[in-house]
């Protein structure tokens, strides 16, 4: 995320709860310099992974006993 110095100014907390939230980094424009607020420990991945508990439209184990083994070209 790129933002001017005043809408960094206008949204400061806004936007650190943002870094914070979601580990984005924002690039602040300042006199054609670009400065960066970073979040300091990144956020573990599968912190960051959202439940699809809907996703699957079957009976998971109808998936585990798949068989493939004519398809399977070693």
């Amino acid at each position: 995320m790129r933002v001017t110095a005043t809408k960094l100014r206008q949204n400061l907390y806004r936007i650190l709860d943002r870094v914070v939230e979601t580990g984005e980094t924002v690039e602040i424009v300042r006199k054609d310099k670009v400065l960066r607020i970073v979040l300091a420990s990144p956020r573990k991945k599968m912190k960051r992974l959202v439940s699809r508990q809907d996703y699957l439209k079957c009976d998971p184990d109808d998936i585990v006993h798949m068989d493939w083994t004519d398809q399977w070209k070693p």
